[in-house]
């Protein structure tokens, strides 16, 4: 009975994950603008001290912090594009999130972050790159941008495996020792 109650939930997840607006989808991610139901996610995400680590941002005070932060996010009302909850296929879980974002420098910039749970599986390096052809597809973007703390090695791993270049290190979001890297339109077709 409770594993079919189990099966009933997952399924009923997975629908609601397709009933939002689906951005994309890859081979075993969808990845969705984020709603009001992803509020206890991302609060959960952000409690871990492992995920925020190396972002500058605090954690959610609380579930209800989080849902007030994704009710005012304006992102895909301003630049028709944002940050976007990564959702597992096979599942409907959510895995964390990632997306473009049109950042304080007039940059676009790739961002992901992930569940603890989730690392070293791929998804990061999946997702990113399909934020990165929809940015030069979709959005006709002619550079993306990607920054990570330098101590953030994981992070820098996959901004390489998706063929950004090393470009300048800077200060970024409050983490003075960040190394940015980018990525033009020629060059992500040719990889």
């Amino acid at each position: 009975m409770l594993k079919k109650l189990w099966k009933a939930l997952k399924i009923e997840r997975l629908m609601k994950s397709k009933l939002l607006k689906t951005i994309m989808e890859t081979e075993r991610l969808t990845l969705r603008e984020f709603d009001d139901s992803d509020s206890i996610h991302m609060y959960q995400l952000n409690a871990d001290p492992d995920v925020i680590r190396y972002t500058g941002d605090p954690a959610f005070v609380s579930v209800e912090e989080a849902e007030a932060f994704l009710k005012n996010y304006e992102d895909y009302r301003k630049n028709g594009f944002g940050r976007w909850a990564v959702i597992l296929k096979a599942t409907g879980e959510f895995l964390g999130f990632c997306g473009l974002k049109f950042n304080e420098l007039e940059l676009v910039d790739l961002g992901f972050r992930f569940s603890k749970k989730h690392w070293n599986q791929g998804y990061a390096t999946e997702s990113a790159r399909a934020c990165l052809e929809y940015g030069f597809r979709k959005l006709d973007l002619e550079e993306i941008i990607g920054r990570a703390a330098k101590e953030n090695t994981a992070s820098i791993r996959v901004l390489e495996k998706l063929g950004m270049r090393y470009w300048k290190d800077a200060p970024c979001k409050g983490i003075p020792n960040s190394a940015y890297y980018r990525i033009g339109k020629g060059d992500f077709f040719k990889t």
